[in-house]
C-alpha cells in the first residue's frame, strides 16, 4: 500500500501537523490529515505496528475533526471521522449479494482431502494443481462492496443470497478501509468476502467488564461478532473492537478500456494485492503447496498450534490457487468445487443437563452450576459448567433434562451455548432458584443493581471455607501446603473453623491424619509461622473484602500505620485515597465497622500476625517517586507483577484503574477499555512496553 518513501513522508508530515498552529489552506490540510490518519490506522490495525503514540494520534485525529466541523462542505463519506454516525438505526434492510455466498464442503481427515484432490484433478484432466491453504476464521461472514474505490455497502451473509445491509456497523471496524486505490488497476466495482472476528484478549476483557457490571458474559467470540454486527447503535458496535479478515474477491468489473490485472490470476496474488491496498488478509498465515500430502501435513501441524493464534479458528480452507482452474471446476448449488474446509476436531458436543447445583462463594455470591453427563470436548472431559447467574439461565431458557450444546474453545472455560429445544419430550423441569442459602439456610438477597443472589450470613460454612482458602492463597498469605483440599478436610473434621484458627491448629490431631507424616506437619507449621511476617497489604487482601484486590489492598495499607486505623475511617475519608471510589469505600467501611470482623482481627493480632504497616517508615524515593502507573493488555516483555515491582522499587505506585490521578498507562497487546478511558481523559501519558523500559532506564 505504501512504499518506504511514502511512509517516511507520511510520518514526517504527521509530526509536522502535530506542531502546526495555523491553517492557511483548509482543504489541503484536511486531505493531509486524512492521509495521515488512514496511514496510522493501516499500520496499527493491519500491520500491528503503531507509528505514533496514542496521544499523537489523538492530536492528529482531533485536528481533522475540528477542521471538518469548521468546513462541513469539505467532509467526504470516506473520511476517517465518518466511521461513527449519530443516532440509532431503526432496522437493517435486506440486500442481494452480487454473487451468492455459498457454503464450503467439509473434510475431517486425510482420506477426505485425498478424495477431494482426485476430484479436482478430474475436472482439469489431470493437470498439476497448486493449492493455497489459509485459516478458517470462526466469526461472522460479511460481504463488502466498493465502487470507484469507496466502501458503499457491507452486508451479513444471511441465507447466502440475501443478507442484512450493515454498512454503518462495518465502518466501525478500523481495519476495514473506507476507500482503496482500486482505480489504479482499472477496477470499477468489486465485492470482497471476509470474516468479522473478535480478538481473544479483547473478548476476554469485554466479558470481564460485563461480569464486573453484573451483566451476563457473551457466549463466545463467534456469536459476539455476529451479534455485534446487528446492534442498532453504531457507537456500541465501536466499543466492541471488532476486527476483520478478508479472504476472497468474489466479483469485480473493469472500467472502460481496462484489462484484468496480473494480480487477479491467482487467489494467492489477489490477497497479497488486497493486503498491499491496506486490507487485512491472511497473507501471513497462507501457504502454497503443489502436493496434497504436503497440504495434509500442514493441516495436521497447524491444528496443534491453533490456540496460539489471536483469533478463534475452527479449521483450514484449501483452495485451488489458479482462478482459471476455479472457473473450469465451477460450483454446485451448495458449494464451490475448487475449495474445501478441513475441520479441526470438534470443540462442541451435546450432553444432557442432569441437575443444577448452587455454590456459595467467599463473598456470599450464589452461582448456579450445571451438572451434565460427562462429555469429551477438546481433549477434556466436561461434567460441570458455570451458569453465572439466574439471568443467564432465564435468557437461555434452560431446563433440567434438556439436551444442551456445550462448547469449549481454546483454554476458555466450557459453557452451554443453548438447549436443543426441538429434542424436548415434555419431561423437562424448570430450574428453581433457591430463596435460602443452600448451605446455611439463611435468606438470600439480591441488590437491584446486581445480577447475583447473595447469602449475607458471614458465618455460612461455604463462605468460611472459601475465605480460608483465599487467605492462605499464594497472592495473599502464601501458606504453602494449605490448599483447598486440606482446608476442606480440616474444616470437615472440626480442626479449622475460621481464618484465625489457622494459627491455632491442633497439631497432635493433624499428625494422626492419613498422609500427614512428621515432615508434612513440619513444613505446614513452618509455612504458617512464616506467613505471620507477611506485609500488611497481603493481610488486607487475604481478608477477602469485597471489591478489594491486590492493588487496592496496597493503597489501603500504605494509608495507615496499623490495620485498626481503618476502624475510624468513614466512606468520605476512604474516597479521598487514590483510586478509591464510592463502591469500594462503602465495602471497606462496612467490613471494618462490623463487630465480627474486628473480633477476627483481634485474634490474628493475638496469634502474632503482623498487622502494622512496617513498610511505611520512609517516604517513597527514587526516580519514579510520586508517579502512578497502570498496566493493561497482554505484556510480552515481562509479567505484569514483575513490571509493577519495577515501578515500586523506583518509588512509584500502582493504581487499580484509570483516573485523573494516573500518570502513566503502559499498554501491551490488545489493550481494552482502560486505554480508551485514558485517551478520553487526555492527561495520561500512554507508553508502549519499550517506552516504559526506556523511562525506567532498564
Amino acid at each position: 500500500m505504501y512504499t518506504t518513501q511514502d511512509e517516511q513522508q507520511l510520518y514526517a508530515r504527521a509530526k509536522s501537523l502535530i506542531e502546526q498552529k495555523e491553517v492557511t489552506n483548509p482543504e489541503e490540510t484536511i486531505q493531509e490529515l486524512r492521509d495521515v490518519v488512514n496511514y496510522c490506522d493501516w499500520k496499527y490495525y493491519v500491520q500491528n505496528e503503531p507509528v505514533l503514540s496514542d496521544y499523537e494520534y489523538d492530536v492528529v485525529y482531533k485536528k481533522l475533526k475540528h477542521l471538518e466541523d469548521q468546513y462541513p462542505e469539505l467532509v467526504t463519506a470516506d473520511s476517517p471521522t465518518q466511521r461513527v454516525a449519530m443516532g440509532l438505526s431503526e432496522r437493517f434492510p435486506t440486500v442481494s449479494h452480487l454473487v451468492p455466498m455459498l457454503s464450503l464442503d467439509n473434510t475431517y481427515n486425510a482420506d477426505d482431502l485425498r478424495d477431494w484432490d482426485k476430484r479436482c484433478k478430474d475436472f482439469v484432466n489431470g493437470e498439476a494443481i497448486e493449492y493455497c491453504v489459509e485459516p478458517k476464521y470462526d466469526g461472522a461472514s460479511v460481504s463488502l462492496v466498493y465502487e470507484d474505490g469507496k466502501l458503499v455497502r457491507g452486508a451479513t451473509r444471511g441465507d447466502g443470497v440475501m443478507g442484512e445491509e450493515v454498512t454503518i456497523n462495518i465502518k466501525q471496524i478500523r481495519s476495514i478501509p473506507l476507500s482503496a486505490a482500486f482505480e489504479k488497476s482499472g477496477i470499477g466495482q468489486v465485492e470482497i468476502r471476509g470474516e468479522v472476528v473478535i480478538h481473544k484478549e479483547v473478548f476476554a476483557e469485554y466479558n470481564r467488564q460485563r461480569t464486573a457490571e453484573g451483566l451476563s458474559p457473551l457466549a463466545n467470540p463467534r456469536n459476539a461478532a455476529s451479534g455485534t454486527l446487528r446492534i442498532l447503535d453504531p457507537k456500541e458496535v465501536s466499543k466492541r473492537k471488532l476486527s476483520a479478515v478478508l479472504y476472497h474477491i468474489s466479483y469485480y468489473t473493469l472500467k472502460s478500456g481496462g484489462k484484468v490485472p496480473d494480480t487477479l490470476h491467482t487467489h494467492y496474488d489477489s490477497l497479497n494485492w488486497l493486503y498491499q491496498l491496506g486490507f487485512p488478509t491472511p497473507v501471513k498465515e497462507m501457504k502454497r503447496f503443489n502436493n496434497i500430502n504436503h497440504v495434509i501435513a500442514f493441516c495436521e501441524a497447524f491444528e496443534q498450534r491453533r490456540d496460539d493464534l489471536p483469533y478463534e479458528v475452527d479449521g483450514l480452507v484449501i483452495k485451488v490457487n489458479n482462478f482459471d482452474m476455479q472457473d473450469r471446476m465451477g460450483m454446485t448449488a451448495h458449494h464451490p468445487r475448487w475449495a474445501v474446509a478441513y475441520k479441526f476436531k470438534a470443540r462442541q458436543a451435546t450432553s444432557k443437563l442432569l441437575r443444577v447445583e448452587f455454590q456459595v462463594g467467599r463473598t456470599g455470591s450464589v452461582t448456579p452450576v450445571a451438572k451434565i453427563e460427562p462429555v469429551p470436548i477438546g481433549g477434556v472431559t466436561v461434567t460441570s459448567i458455570s451458569l453465572f447467574n439466574e439471568d443467564v439461565v432465564r435468557e437461555k431458557d434452560l431446563h433440567i433434562g434438556d439436551t444442551v450444546l456445550v462448547e469449549r474453545a481454546g483454554d476458555v472455560i466450557p459453557y452451554i451455548v443453548k438447549p436443543l429445544t426441538e429434542l424436548r419430550n415434555g419431561t423437562e423441569e424448570d430450574i428453581v432458584f433457591p430463596t435460602k442459602c443452600p448451605v446455611c439456610g439463611e435468606p438470600l438477597e439480591k441488590p437491584e443493581e446486581e445480577a447475583v443472589w447473595r447469602c449475607i450470613n458471614i458465618s455460612c460454612p461455604a463462605q468460611v471455607v472459601e475465605r480460608i482458602i483465599h487467605f492462605a492463597s499464594k497472592d495473599a498469605m502464601d501458606i504453602r501446603n494449605l490448599g483447598a483440599a486440606n482446608v476442606l478436610k480440616f474444616y470437615e473434621l472440626g480442626l479449622l473453623k475460621d481464618i484465625p484458627g489457622i494459627y491455632n491448629i491442633n497439631w497432635d490431631a493433624i499428625r494422626k491424619l492419613e498422609g500427614f507424616g512428621e515432615k508434612s506437619v513440619t513444613n505446614l507449621q513452618s509455612a504458617i509461622d512464616n506467613s505471620k511476617k507477611q506485609p500488611l497489604n497481603r493481610v488486607i487482601y487475604g481478608l477477602g473484602i469485597r471489591h478489594v484486590g491486590e492493588t487496592m489492598a496496597k493503597t489501603l495499607a500504605s494509608a495507615v500505620n496499623h490495620i485498626r486505623d481503618l476502624y475510624d475511617w468513614d466512606e468520605e475519608k476512604l474516597v479521598s485515597l487514590q483510586d478509591v471510589g464510592p463502591k469500594v469505600a462503602a465495602s471497606v467501611a462496612h467490613f471494618f465497622h462490623t463487630k465480627e470482623n474486628r473480633h477476627m482481627i483481634d485474634l490474628l493480632d493475638e496469634y502474632g500476625v503482623n498487622l502494622a504497616n512496617t513498610q511505611k517508615a520512609a517516604p517513597a524515593t527514587g526516580e519514579l517517586a510520586g508517579k502512578t502507573f497502570l498496566f493493561t493488555g497482554t505484556l510480552s516483555h515481562f509479567k505484569r507483577s514483575d513490571a509493577e515491582a519495577m515501578v515500586e522499587a523506583r518509588g512509584g505506585s500502582i493504581l487499580g484503574g484509570v483516573s485523573s490521578k494516573l500518570n502513566y498507562l503502559v499498554v501491551g497487546e490488545d489493550a481494552g477499555s482502560k486505554l480508551e478511558k485514558a485517551k478520553k481523559l487526555g492527561t495520561v501519558a500512554i507508553l508502549t512496553e519499550q517506552e516504559f523500559l526506556e523511562l525506567i532506564g532498564d
